[in-house]
């Protein structure tokens, strides 16, 4: 029998008087419950942010990027392609060729992200399902497309069903003397628009996509590729395809998974989300100081009774567990009412979206929302350690009245 806890229970729920002591209790568990449900749905909030970055990019992105470590390419050549396909694992390689060009289109023009693609690119992308316009396919007929994001289209008034007037591609010469001749300086290149693609701003206000050949003869890059993208068979291979491809490819190559190649974009929401549960544990702790009060009272308030308890033979470690669960008793039942709270506010956020972005360029209507077991048991420890903080130094001070009591 827990001697220390059914009568720190009796205390909880004795109903001789509503005094000021059962006021702040009360107050004490509505302020820890309020702040763990408001934790538990902003760290799931976040969660769920993390989440839509990845599908965002996942339809863009690649399972695994290769690339040169030094150098913006490296020579392609067919020993090396063969023995990355024949790799365990690996399901579809695709050449990629990509630099910042000089798109014209009539009398307008800017810089863009150029990247020119293997036929088989969109085998292993999405990007398909994000075309609004057109067509994706960048070759059809014998003749060369490009498929533009939706603001570059907007940047340049481009008319994506217009089969006349193509687009112009320009890229620096290599070696190319100073003049004021453009044709002297720039190699160009017309191409027509196939399509229009909507993925993500970043994306969208930036990049075209081209056929591989058509890239490399703008370019001048022979067999020379900026990256390559594989696709694996199956996700949970990932890590192991990863470090078969680093033993094939060697020292020279840098291969990045989804995640690493959104590296600091992913660290900073987890930074943020960090920051944020730090914030809300220090809010909880301040809530949770009226638990001190409120057990300090109480400690005034028992003085007989815990005169009659060291009579009776009652350590000072017995008189201090007493209220050390009392105070537990008020935080985590605070707590439980907290985290269902917060826990019935996410599902209903999750199942119905009743909270609103509000913004008209928003990729998802409602905020975003997963739920995580890790953040409800991070919580819950947090909520003990500032229990334990708050109450130790009440429940010595009833020890050391049960010391002198005996005096």
């Amino acid at each position: 029998m827990n001697v220390p806890f059914l009568i720190a229970k009796r205390y909880f729920i004795s109903k001789k008087k509503r005094n000021i002591i059962n006021i702040i209790s009360i107050i004490s568990m509505v302020g820890v419950a309020v702040g763990t449900a408001a934790l538990i749905i902003v760290l799931s909030v976040f969660n769920g942010l993390e989440d839509l970055i990845r599908s965002i990019y996942g339809s863009f992105d690649p399972d695994l990027k290769v690339t040169s470590v030094e150098g913006k390419g490296f020579e392609m050549n067919e020993d090396l392609l063969t023995r990355i396909r024949k790799t365990p694992g690996v399901l579809i390689v695709t050449e990629v060729i990509e630099d910042n060009a000089l798109l014209r289109y009539e009398d307008r023009q800017m810089v863009i992200k150029m990247k020119g693609v293997s036929p088989n690119f969109f085998a292993q992308n999405k990007i398909d399902s994000s075309v609004i316009e057109g067509n994706y396919q960048l070759q059809r007929g014998g003749n060369n497309y490009a498929l533009i994001g939706r603001g570059v289209q907007y940047q340049l008034s481009i008319r994506a069903t217009n089969a006349i007037v193509p687009m112009f591609l320009l890229y620096p010469k290599a070696k190319a003397s100073l003049s004021l001749d453009p044709e002297n300086t720039f190699r160009e290149k017309p191409i027509m628009v196939g399509g229009v693609f909507v993925i993500e701003r970043q994306y969208d206000d930036n990049y075209i996509f081209v056929p591989l050949d058509f890239a490399r003869d703008l370019l001048a890059y022979g067999n020379k590729r900026t990256s390559l993208e594989i696709r694996v068979e199956s996700k949970r291979e990932l890590k192991n395809v990863e470090e078969r491809l680093g033993k094939v490819l060697g020292p020279k190559f840098e291969i990045k998974n989804s995640d690493e190649q959104h590296l600091s974009l992913l660290r900073a929401v987890k930074v943020e989300k960090m920051f944020v549960f730090i914030t809300f544990a220090f809010i909880l702790l301040i809530a949770s100081l009226n638990i001190f009060f409120s057990l300090s009272m109480l400690v005034i308030d028992k003085k007989k009774d815990i005169a009659i308890l060291a009579s009776m033979g009652a350590s000072p470690q017995v008189i201090r567990n007493i209220f050390l669960a009392e105070g537990a008793i008020v935080a985590f039942v605070g707590a439980i009412i907290g985290l269902a709270l917060g826990l019935l506010v996410c599902w209903i956020q999750e199942t119905f979206g009743l909270i609103s972005m509000n913004m008209a360029t928003a990729l998802v209507e409602a905020y975003p929302v997963k739920m995580q077991l890790q953040d409800f048991l991070l919580t819950g420890f947090a909520i003990f350690i500032i229990t334990l903080l708050v109450s130790i130094r009440p429940a010595r001070a009833a020890a050391a009245t049960e010391v002198r009591n005996n005096i």
